[in-house]
């Protein structure tokens, strides 16, 4: 077991208040000294669970169902029982049940759950050439104590041979994260009916909690020194993450993940891992696109073509056409010079190198994480921990629900199922919901089409109303953007909190065997719902606005032909694409920082006012008044970084800036997370897992997706590809130069066709015909008329459609390639653990095949 020496000469102890039976009738007096160390779990028992009740008004109905199942835990499970009557408790209304898990009652669950304990120090020598680093460990790192645990050969407890186990003192055998584990393994299927009657639905805590007879049930967490005056023999795990982890000084060094995963448990330790994984390689793709972001910048003034628009001789000299019908007039070109100059900034010759470097960078993310992940498993002692949790731990509402029982073919014994009959009819009811959902955001958005659409017409036929410094910052394409992005991320948000109950209600629908059959399935559900949810707004300005415009006396239009199709600004729609991206990125993270943060500050102050008076509070008493862990744990957290992975990952050429804002939320993102478990949430049960679950699925088609997301972008989203076609085909003169090429995107339209084509629209807007103009220009690349083939397509705009094309199949080639060339270098597993790996499943083999001789030798 990995201890840190002395922590039980250092803790506070503390003694049994009193032991009642499951009537509430005392046995013994309170001892005094309980009451100057109520700030401890350690003691003689420990204190292993503690359930919270209020006395209810319900004819004692709840009551009743606390005695028997409390009766059952004492007589069919053995558990040690304590009572604290509200009378003890600072409100003065609550009851507390502290649990005691006896030695024997562990070691009979350690073996029917196969916990793996150790039986011998490991001798694995660690590498060499780290003496050198001793100076930058001493910054970096956490103590070495605390990072570098003893490491221990384990095999599954058998309580037949405990002899041979590695057992100085029972009471600490197994550590607090194991107990509160196997203790919570009772409670889930401890029932609360009488003698030999068998009603499944009376069964588990789970049930008590949402039925309201009890209030909580949670572990204890260790004591928190704050004031260290105060308290000097208050050592503890959680003092120790709270000192070298939780704290924001610490943003800069390695996470104590040995220390998280002892005390926490290996789920919430690889989530931690991972979200630490992650930020470190958010360094590498940061600093790229800041390269790539300051070339932008470098190069900003020698943009030729922002300042043709600009220059008054040329961008101010050319007509637009009519950016609406009826309400619109004609326009100049340089009214859009501050987004012409600004667009140089994202999308330059840096932005193709970024859009292919991320699609490098993402495949070397996973690769290693993959390798980091198998080095946690061995370290962790995940390597066959599947196969426990596929054949043991199934959940409770799974054995509840599911009435008929066959044989398993592994373990030979009789277990529940839910047969095919009523399985496909939750599974289709669960696809329906999940069906109409989905169409429900798609429609929300079509909504917001509809908004950009209206407000465009709008802002665009009262520029000519605005006043001229308002001309030269604000166009229509920017205001309706920015405005619509706006709504989009509301709705974003409401449709999230809808959809969520939702999908835990279809989810449980289902009714999953394991925990991480849900947890799959939930993960599933939620990802595709906010993948639409939070990517169809800029998919829709990526790749279909401005694509379906038509021309002038040939527009295109929507919802019955009241709407005409929103064109792109002459600097095409990456700008809007940022824009988009910017906010809603910014916004979720701003908003999950204020839930994270202000939030828990205030419910702090409120509690800590309410409660200011009452001093000497117990440690169960502390953490009855944190909030509880969700029942889904990790998954909000998870939900959040990988939607973030989205951004960074699918729309990353759009905005090289993506990964540095990303990169400054997660190094907050840590240190608040370690905060909030440290000191806002009461202590989760431990819970094994060997690796992220579902999320590594979806974190490897998100990667997939990004390179073609990013390889359409800068081939039908970005100038990139017509200004390449341009400078290298259709520049004039000898010398390859982008001088011209403003004129040569914008196609020429005869007004008086306009007017005979759309003579409604000038009737309803008599000023917008003028005899000073006499032709228009729209973004395109047709035939001027008057030409044999006038306003068809021209060549250049076939060469830039085929150039578009091979563009987007050498690009994904040339990623794919890299991709499985580096994913076939690296292996997920590194070789010296596979090699410790197979070493210690050789020793830890040897050492039980000799302590078998030994007791057949004896006997």
């Amino acid at each position: 077991m990995e201890r840190r020496a002395g922590e039980m000469e250092n803790a506070t102890l503390i003694e049994m208040n009193s032991v009642v039976n499951s009537h509430g009738e005392d046995r013994e007096t309170p001892h005094p000294i309980h009451q100057e160390n109520k700030n401890s779990v350690y003691g003689e028992p420990r204190i292993d669970f503690v359930l919270s009740y209020v006395d209810d008004d319900d004819g004692g109905k709840k009551a009743e169902q606390r005695k028997l199942f409390e009766d059952n835990l004492r007589k069919k499970y053995n558990l040690q029982l304590e009572h604290e009557y509200k009378s003890e408790s600072p409100d003065c209304k609550t009851h507390f049940l502290k649990i005691h898990a006896p030695w024997e009652v562990l070691a009979h669950y350690a073996d029917k759950l196969k916990i793996k304990v150790p039986f011998g120090k490991s001798e694995t020598k660690q590498g060499k050439g780290k003496e050198c680093l001793d100076c930058l460990k001493r910054h970096l790192y956490p103590p070495s104590e605390i990072i570098k645990p003893e490491r221990y050969y384990t095999a599954p407890f058998d309580n037949s041979k405990s002899d041979s186990l590695l057992i100085e003192d029972k009471e600490t055998f197994f550590h607090p994260s194991t107990r509160n584990r196997i203790v919570y393994y009772i409670l889930t299927r401890c029932p609360y009916y009488q003698g030999d009657q068998v009603n499944k639905n009376k069964t588990g805590i789970k049930r008590l909690l949402s039925n309201g007879t009890y209030t909580s049930a949670y572990p204890l967490h260790d004591c928190l020194c704050l004031k260290k005056a105060e308290q000097v023999l208050c050592e503890s795990d959680r003092d120790l993450l709270y000192k070298h982890w939780a704290r924001f000084r610490c943003f800069y060094k390695k996470q104590p993940l040995d220390l998280i995963r002892k005390y926490y448990g290996e789920k919430i330790g690889i989530y931690f891992a991972w979200l630490g994984f992650y930020t470190e390689m958010l360094f590498f793709a940061a600093v790229v696109g800041v390269i790539c972001f300051a070339y932008g910048l470098h190069t900003y003034d020698d943009n030729i073509t922002s300042k043709e628009v600009c220059d008054p001789d040329i961008g101010g000299k050319i007509v637009m056409c009519p950016l609406c019908d009826k309400m619109c007039s004609f326009w100049k070109l340089n009214l859009t010079c501050l987004s012409s100059r600004t667009i140089h900034l994202f999308d330059n010759a840096g932005t193709v190198f970024f859009a292919v470097f991320m699609g490098i960078w993402v495949t070397l993310f996973l690769e290693f994480w993959k390798r980091r992940q198998a080095r946690l498993k061995y370290e962790w002692d995940l390597v066959d921990f599947n196969e426990e949790e596929q054949l043991l731990q199934i959940r409770p509402e799974f054995e509840l629900k599911c009435t008929e029982k066959r044989k398993n073919p592994i373990t030979e014994e009789e277990e529940p199922y839910l047969p095919i009959k009523e399985k496909c009819p939750r599974l289709f009811v669960s696809g329906a919901t999940v069906l109409f959902w989905t169409c429900l955001v798609v429609a929300c958005i079509i909504g917001v089409i509809a908004y950009r659409l209206a407000v465009y017409a709008t802002f665009a036929g009262r520029i000519k109303n605005m006043i001229q410094l308002l001309e030269s910052v604000v166009s229509p394409q920017q205001t309706t953007a920015v405005t619509a992005s706006l709504i989009n991320f509301a709705i974003i948000l409401i449709l999230n909190f809808l959809y969520g109950h939702v999908a835990i209600w279809i989810t449980d629908m289902e009714i999953p065997k394991t925990h991480s059959e849900y947890e799959n399935s939930l993960t599933t559900k939620m990802f595709m719902f906010q993948f639409v949810n939070y990517y169809s707004s800029c998919f829709y300005v990526a790749f279909f606005k401005g694509k379906f415009v038509g021309y002038p006396g040939e527009y295109t239009y929507m919802f019955g032909g009241h709407l005409r199709n929103e064109e792109c600004a002459p600097e095409g729609c990456l700008i809007e694409l940022t824009t988009q991206l910017g906010i809603i990125m910014s916004g979720k993270q701003l908003v999950a920082n204020i839930q994270e943060i202000v939030l828990p500050l205030l419910k702090n102050w409120w509690t800590n006012r309410k409660r200011r008076g009452h001093s000497g509070s117990s440690q169960w008493e502390q953490d009855h008044a944190l909030k509880s862990l969700s029942q889904f744990g990790l998954f909000d957290e998870y939900l959040e970084m990988v939607i973030q992975f989205g951004f960074i990952t699918l729309f990353v050429a759009s905005f090289p800036l993506a990964p540095l804002l990303a990169l400054f939320n997660n190094i907050l993102e840590v240190r608040l997370d370690a905060w909030k478990f440290t000191t806002q949430l009461q202590r989760p049960v431990a819970i094994r897992a060997r690796n992220i679950g579902a999320w590594n699925e979806i974190l490897n088609v998100v990667a997939v997706l990004s390179v073609i997301t990013n390889a359409f972008i800068m081939a039908f989203t970005s100038e990139m590809i017509p200004r390449l076609v341009y400078l290298y085909a259709y520049h004039p003169g000898e010398e390859a130069t982008m001088a011209g090429y403003i004129s040569n995107s914008l196609s020429v339209y005869e007004i008086s066709d306009l007017r005979a084509k759309n003579l409604s629209h000038f009737d309803a807007n008599p000023t917008l015909f003028s005899a000073n103009i006499t032709k228009c220009r729209y973004r395109d690349y047709r035939y001027p008329p008057g030409h044999p083939q006038e306003y068809k397509h021209t060549m250049q705009f076939w060469h830039i459609l085929a150039a578009r094309l091979a563009f987007i199949i050498i690009m994904e080639h040339i990623v794919f390639v890299v991709k499985f060339l580096v994913a076939y270098l690296i292996p997920d597993v590194p070789s010296d653990v596979r090699d410790r790996i197979r070493f210690e499943q050789y020793l830890v083999q040897n050492r039980l095949v000799n302590e078998e001789l030994k007791m057949i030798k004896s006997s």
